[in-house]
């Protein structure tokens, strides 16, 4: 699962990168800025999970790791449909994707709430 975040993170970067200089030289940038800005900011949060994925519970850093991927190519991914082929991916694509990254995102915070109160559960008060 670490292998499939990191890839995913460097196909996100790079796939940002392309549509940050696709927005920056022509066409419909509106739609191809914001696809590439979504793409650029998941790819971190990807490195991030994998690195912490021993921190986490690695069950739910994988779930979320899947949920940002999938949200991030429906996203994202619709969004560039729309100015490659003039169509969408399917009706509400881009929408669903944007309530699963939410989703991802909230799981994240739950995850760190959870790690952190196990911490305080293990560590003896002190004296």
């Amino acid at each position: 699962m670490t292998a499939l975040l990191i890839v995913f993170a460097g196909l996100f970067g790079a796939a940002g990168v392309v549509g940050a200089a696709m927005a920056a030289h022509g066409g419909d940038t509106r739609f191809v800025a914001i696809a590439a800005a979504i793409a650029l900011v998941h790819a971190p949060a990807l490195l991030a999970l994998a690195a912490l994925r021993s921190v986490m519970m690695p069950r739910l850093a994988a779930t979320v790791g899947i949920l940002i991927i999938v949200g991030t190519l429906l996203f994202s991914g619709d969004l560039a449909a729309r100015v490659v082929w003039g169509e969408r991916l399917f009706a509400n694509a881009a929408p669903l994707g944007g309530v699963i990254l939410i989703g991802a995102w909230l799981m994240t915070t739950i995850a760190g709430l959870v790690v952190e109160m196990a911490r305080h559960r293990s560590t003896p008060p002190a004296r």
